[in-house]
């Protein structure tokens, strides 16, 4: 396999470095590239993720999960983790490919099929590449040098993806995200009122409320499924939301109240826990990395 991953690699590098060729949004594909190890925090959407070259740390919640070229990654739930590329140079970047995952396409595939009823709510996971999930995968890239093919062909590729992975171990986990009934799908309605609602007081009675579950339940299946508790899934999109904030030149006390907080030292102790450094320090450092990286593009 690894002739296969080097010669996608290249081809991926390759449209990567084409300004508007690194994506087909129609199907929510991208490629990822990176030049030097970095961390950052991100939000990942359902999706699937294969690297071609290097490899990834992931900390989610309370879970850290490495990949690399002989794996992938896949998330069912929306999920703000800490992100830190172990595996890149200037000579060797790294590159990954990613896929949204359709609700409606895998239901559409789960048809008749719709497998087994899912025993646990789990939103994310890492698995072993198949030969047979990489062909899929060049399928897909390949289109990238015949873009007249890409609007009756990549809908065909996106859909072999998605089979291979429902045939793979982590079948289950991909079945629950286009199921709009079951745990997952309640969790999944938690999520959503936290990310429209981050900046407000959390009340885990309302929440519960709101996915239709008892308390223990909601907290039972929302930690299966992000590796964190509402509350602590709220701090990091807040805490988040505050370091974008920050960037675009708001001070750090005006950054944490926005996202919700009322205490300026609560904000400074959680932000430094999570990034390292205290908010307006981590400020000052970020738009310097970002003014440096303006100035060498």
């Amino acid at each position: 396999m690894q002739d296969r991953l080097t010669t996608l690699c290249a081809l991926a590098t390759r449209h990567a470095d084409t300004p508007g060729a690194a994506s087909i949004p129609r199907i929510g594909f991208h490629i990822a590239k990176e030049a030097a190890a970095t961390a950052s925090p991100v939000l990942y959407r359902p999706m699937i993720v294969m690297v071609l070259q290097g490899a990834k740390r992931v900390l989610i919640g309370e879970r850290e999960l490495c990949y690399d070229t002989a794996s992938y990654f896949v998330g069912s739930v929306d999920l703000p983790a800490s992100s830190c590329i172990i595996e890149a140079s200037p000579g060797k970047p790294y590159v990954a490919v990613s896929l949204a995952l359709d609700q409606q396409c895998l239901a559409d595939l789960m048809t008749g099929n719709p497998g087994p009823v899912a025993g646990e709510t789990v939103g994310f996971a890492v698995s072993a590449v198949t030969p047979q999930l990489l062909d899929a995968w060049s399928r897909l890239i390949g289109l990238l040098d015949t873009p007249g093919d890409i609007p009756v062909l990549a809908p065909l590729a996106e859909r072999e993806i998605l089979y291979r992975v429902l045939q793979g171990p982590q079948g289950d986990l991909i079945r629950q995200a286009a199921r709009v009934e079951g745990r997952l799908a309640q969790v999944r309605q938690a999520i959503e009122w936290i990310r429209k609602n981050f900046d407000r007081t959390l009340r885990t009675e309302a929440l519960a409320e709101v996915a239709g579950m008892s308390v223990a339940s909601l907290h039972r299946h929302f930690r299966k499924a992000t590796a964190m508790s509402p509350l602590q899934y709220q701090k990091a999109l807040r805490l988040q939301e505050a370091r974008r904030l920050m960037i675009a030149e708001s001070d750090a006390a005006r950054a944490g109240y926005a996202v919700g907080y009322e205490s300026a030292s609560q904000f400074s102790r959680e932000y430094t826990r999570m990034f390292g450094a205290p908010p307006a320090r981590d400020a000052v450092r970020l738009r310097q990395a970002e003014a440096l990286a303006t100035e060498i593009a």
